[in-house]
């Protein structure tokens, strides 16, 4: 399974935002350079964040955009399904009319074992733990 540039790049957007979740709103233009990330590309993957809600805007002269709920309440899950769509292994895993073989296919069960492991993982992270993860790396880069 090979991650989308959208995701990649819209969770590394949504992080930099959650890393500044206390401050004021972030312009585009300084988390697309952060990111190196083109300004289009970041205005289109931030307008699907904003669209399911998890990103807001904040008008005016200081505005920009900010979190629209606190980092611990956003899993890492709902980002991924949001920007990539449904965790699918391959298509067997999600319909028996995919395929004959479904009810006694070992390698579908496999599939989906795959499956369940990626979205546990994903499930079981938040904004919050990303942004802990980010400062402890930052922390002991700053110590070598």
């Amino acid at each position: 399974m090979k991650l989308s540039t959208r995701t990649r790049y819209g969770t590394r957007a949504i992080l930099e935002l959650a890393q500044h979740a206390t401050e004021q709103p972030m312009q585009l233009k300084n988390i697309a350079r952060h990111q190196e990330i083109s300004l289009k590309y970041l205005e289109q993957l931030i307008a699907v964040l904003k669209s399911a809600g998890y990103v807001r805007s904040v008008r005016g002269s200081k505005g920009g955009y900010m979190l629209a709920k606190p980092p611990d309440q956003i899993k890492l899950s709902e980002v991924f399904a949001c920007l990539e769509g449904p965790i699918t292994t391959t298509e067997c895993v999600e319909s028996k009319d995919f395929c004959d073989r479904y009810s006694d296919c070992v390698v579908r069960q496999i599939w989906s074992e795959v499956q369940a492991a990626i979205f546990k993982v994903l499930d079981a992270l938040t904004l919050q733990d990303m942004v802990n993860r980010a400062k402890e790396k930052a922390d002991a880069d700053y110590q070598i």
